[in-house]
């Protein structure tokens, strides 16, 4: 069997994940659309802009080629922006077969039809939908590429090809479990990343331990209320892909969407917040997903929605916390319906 993996595209995340295929001794091939840095890449072994100071391994080789990358590849992991997945997937099309494993590790949404990046890719390459595996969970690229102690999670309806991409990435520092909950791991790790950017944002207006707290908690709460409307097992929010990536990407100094809320905390404007990340910020394109999401469903989501007034509509970030601070009082645990109960306990 051949040991070729292909990544699709070189940013941070593709190219952490390449480097832990490439210490499993595989050949990894990635395909960016720019040459220099498929150049730099290969002749440097360094991706400057996206991991700076970081030496790759010779393992890991590049090209602007999708057909090259993608030829004789026992499988092929797509780590495209969400806005960038149908596209990338269009692409590659031409050069995947059947029996070809398809592993993405996108956090995000398709915000015009809301689907989830499985159901884009499965749409373009014409597959089902269960034989896509799904990557998510705690794992900062920062960190992944320094080989810190990471764990993750590979969700997919076919077990044998979450097995398969288990194996491929397990290894010494980057423990990776299964799951067969792919909507629930996908619906985690998108929608944590709103929480994350109001977690920043409490912190750039100085709000302190306790507003983080209760926005974490509330935050997941409001996740899993609209996972488990979906059709998502309850108990995957309190995994890896859920309270795990929630935690790390809401008060981590790594994390785009922290940052990003950060900033717009402390007054600056989205545009200028934007232009200044350099890089994609999903939790801000999830934001407006999330809001169409819950309408669609009828499933309240008051912080996603207090999100989506300050990033769309211009509220000043301290009326959206006085608007969530003022809502009517609640009982804090919400009555599972028995049917959904009975779903994911017997």
């Amino acid at each position: 069997m051949s040991d070729k993996v292909a990544v699709l595209v070189a940013g941070s995340w593709g190219t952490a994940l390449a480097s832990v295929l490439a210490f499993n001794e595989l050949d990894v091939v990635v395909w960016t659309r720019n040459a220099e840095q498929a150049k730099e890449i290969n002749e440097k072994h360094t991706n400057e802009r996206y991991l700076p100071d970081m030496k790759l391994s010779s393992r890991l080789r590049a090209t602007t080629d999708m057909k090259e990358a993608v030829t004789d590849a026992v499988a092929v992991l797509i780590v495209a922006p969400s806005s960038a997945m149908r596209e990338v997937s269009g692409q590659l099309k031409n050069y995947w077969k059947e029996g070809m494993l398809i592993v993405h590790a996108t956090k995000g949404f398709e915000t015009e039809t809301l689907k989830r990046m499985s159901t884009v890719i499965s749409e373009e390459l014409g597959c089902d939908e269960g034989q896509i595996v799904v990557l998510s969970g705690p794992s900062h690229a920062e960190e992944v590429i320094r080989k810190s102690p990471t764990t993750v999670v590979v969700a997919s309806k076919d077990n044998k090809a979450a097995t398969a991409i288990q194996d491929l990435f397990m290894n010494s520092y980057f423990r990776v479990y299964t799951n067969r909950d792919m909507l629930g791991v996908e619906l985690a790790g998108a929608l944590k990343n709103i929480i994350a950017l109001g977690a920043g944002m409490s912190d750039g207006l100085g709000f302190g331990d306790n507003a983080k707290a209760a926005l974490l908690t509330r935050g997941l709460a409001e996740i899993t209320r609209i996972g488990v409307e979906m059709g998502a097992n309850p108990l995957t929010f309190a995994g890896l892909a859920g309270i795990g990536d929630l935690v790390v990407t809401a008060t981590s100094r790594h994390s785009r969407n922290w940052r990003a809320g950060s900033l717009l905390g402390q007054g600056k404007p989205l545009d200028e917040v934007l232009s200044s990340m350099g890089m994609v910020v999903e939790g801000i394109r999830t934001t407006k997903a999330a809001r169409a999401i819950s309408e669609q469903y009828g499933v309240q989501m008051p912080i996603a929605d207090q999100l989506y007034h300050v990033l769309f509509l211009n509220r000043d970030p301290r009326v959206a916390v006085e608007a969530l601070m003022g809502r009517d009082p609640k009982t804090e645990m919400e009555v599972m319906p028995l049917e959904t109960w009975e779903q994911w306990h017997t």
